[in-house]
């Protein structure tokens, strides 16, 4: 009985500094991942409209009853995380989306559209596919199907669909969609809210 209660009080204590332990390397390293995700963020912001000056972004509340609209319409798993308007919305806007259909997990892009609805820019912030395969999608020989094109909605073209084709990436077609689709919310919901 006795050895039961001492290697409960020792598994107690060790429970006890290691929560203490994580707590405290978590406010210690809290700060300082946050600011690295806002410069992050700022960057690819700036990625898809590079035109526009680092003040020229403001953040705006995303509308999610549009967003959760878009996404039934579109069938896909994905969230509108954030939006900022570009000079007020008379260059532009950007959307950050996440789509979480791609094959190593979710995919965060962050997509820019100008005033006119032509796709600017695709930039990623986060992405854990296959290496070799997967990971393509962050090669401008990608992701740059997108930019310049004004659409309505855009689909792999292996699959069949209406608005402009994408090509697939070879071995990565799951990653193809999960960015199409990811593209696809950025754009019902430019379209759709503003």
């Amino acid at each position: 009985m006795n050895k039961i209660i001492r290697n409960t009080i020792i598994l107690t204590v060790i429970t006890v500094i290691s929560g203490f332990l994580l707590g405290l390397v978590y406010e210690i390293t809290a700060e300082p991942i946050a600011r690295t995700q806002e410069a992050a963020k700022k960057e690819a912001w700036q990625a898809v409209f590079p035109e526009a000056s680092e003040d020229a972004f403001q953040q705006i509340d995303v509308d999610a009853d549009v967003a959760a609209q878009v996404v039934k319409d579109l069938g896909v798993d994905a969230t509108v995380d954030e939006v900022c308007a570009v000079d007020g919305g008379e260059t532009g806007y950007v959307v950050t989306v996440t789509d979480g259909e791609g094959y190593g997990g979710d995919i965060q892009i962050t997509v820019g559209i100008t005033a006119d609805g032509t796709v600017s820019g695709v930039s990623f912030l986060s992405i854990s596919e296959t290496a070799g395969l997967g990971m393509k999608a962050q090669e401008p020989s990608f992701y740059e199907q997108y930019v310049g094109v004004q659409a309505e909605r855009f689909y792999v073209s292996k699959d069949g669909g209406e608005g402009e084709p994408i090509d697939a990436i070879s071995g990565a077609t799951i990653t193809t969609r999960a960015v199409t689709g990811a593209v696809n919310t950025a754009l019902g919901y430019f379209q759709n809210a503003f």
